[in-house]
């Protein structure tokens, strides 16, 4: 049971970081100058990064979130003394993905050194001991480890492409970590100050992040997102156990992961599956996304987001079910989740098989 002291800490600490995301972000703001400009169209490199929006912004919002980051790890560090090799594994991992996303802002480095950056993110959190453990063969585990972390780093990424819909999915995905933990009654656990910092992070920056956006994320930002939701969804959601510490069952798992995840893996998926139908790569700009395609059929963009945190806060809802409420897994079980997966993804790839109008407000514009 949390005690009224270690409640009020909790609060207090979840303020104080959203005011100082709040601020954080302000300052880069108001002192932006070149450095992750997006939309300026002074780029000298061939590649062609296509946004959605078409004026100029700053993306600082992945420094803010590092920032942050690293408080909440030091405090969770002092408060619970839990710091082990798995968690270390975590910080240099997450540390990596930063440094792969603000040099791509600064330099807009090449598709392969991203990707082989991607992949040494997945090795050193194999390597420390977070990994995905479905199936008795270790190497199949390693291999969808890898799969999962260069995967989710590349859709947190994808799904970067409106107005404040990476950074409401993002939060959700923590809350759903949250409130499993308070389910759980487990608040010495070092990721539920990581995760409630990072809620606060995001939310600092969804003030300056909402539709019409005032800043980007940037590539620092949905790498960074991308390592540390990887590593969260293998260590709660795809590693989940009982409160006593018994394994899950298989289907169980994996539709928990699935459903707190569905709008990233949707949205990728839906990407690729049009793209390589029209042999083009799934790996560059476009305005095709899911997200797009609901603007499309006529939501504005605020009312995309909103569409998106919907959905989000159904999945939330869904995973914990599935993960703490449902005392006997059965086959009922598996058709019902299974069924709200199909449907997700259904309905919002039908919109991407929906000719677009030939004629869209949108300008094409180089990045940086």
């Amino acid at each position: 049971m949390l005690k009224i002291n270690e409640l009020l800490f909790y609060i207090s600490f979840f303020i104080i970081l959203i005011g100082f995301s709040a601020l954080i972000n302000g300052l880069f703001l108001k002192f932006a100058k070149t450095l992750g400009m997006r939309n300026s169209g002074n780029n000298n490199n061939d590649e062609t990064i296509i946004r959605w929006g078409s004026t100029s912004k700053p993306a600082f919002g992945g420094i803010s979130f590092y920032i942050l980051f690293l408080f909440s790890f030091i405090v969770a560090a002092f408060k619970h003394n839990l710091i082990d090799t798995q968690v270390l594994g975590i910080l240099i991992s997450v540390s990596l993905g930063f440094m792969i996303g603000l040099a791509d802002d600064a330099y807009n480095t090449k598709p392969l050194l991203k990707f082989l950056g991607q992949v040494t993110c997945a090795v050193v959190l194999v390597a420390t001991k977070t990994k995905i453990n479905l199936f008795e063969n270790d190497m199949v585990n390693i291999a969808l480890t890898i799969f999962w972390v260069i995967g989710m780093m590349n859709s947190v990424n994808m799904l970067d492409n409106m107005d404040g819909i990476t950074t409401s999915v993002s939060i959700f995905v923590f809350l759903t970590t949250l409130l499993l933990f308070v389910v759980k009654g487990d608040f010495n656990n070092i990721f539920f100050i990581i995760c409630l910092g990072q809620v606060a992070a995001l939310m600092g920056f969804l003030y300056f992040n909402w539709n019409p956006s005032r800043m980007y994320m940037g590539d620092s930002g949905s790498q960074f997102l991308g390592v540390l939701l990887a590593a969260v969804g293998i260590l709660f959601f795809w590693n989940a156990e009982q409160s006593n510490g018994v394994s899950l069952e298989f289907s169980r798992k994996i539709l928990a992961a699935v459903t707190v995840f569905i709008l990233p893996i949707v949205d990728t998926t839906s990407v690729t599956i049009n793209r390589l139908l029209k042999k083009q790569s799934p790996f560059v700009g476009g305005r095709d996304h899911t997200t797009h395609h609901l603007s499309y059929a006529g939501f504005s963009d605020r009312e995309v987001a909103i569409v998106f945190c919907a959905i989000a806060a159904i999945s939330m809802f869904l995973s914990i079910y599935i993960l703490r409420y449902i005392e006997i897994w059965n086959n009922q079980a598996i058709v019902l989740f299974s069924s709200y997966c199909i449907v997700i993804f259904s309905i919002l790839y039908y919109l991407t098989r929906i000719k677009r109008p030939q004629k869209v407000s949108e300008v094409v514009f180089e990045e940086k």
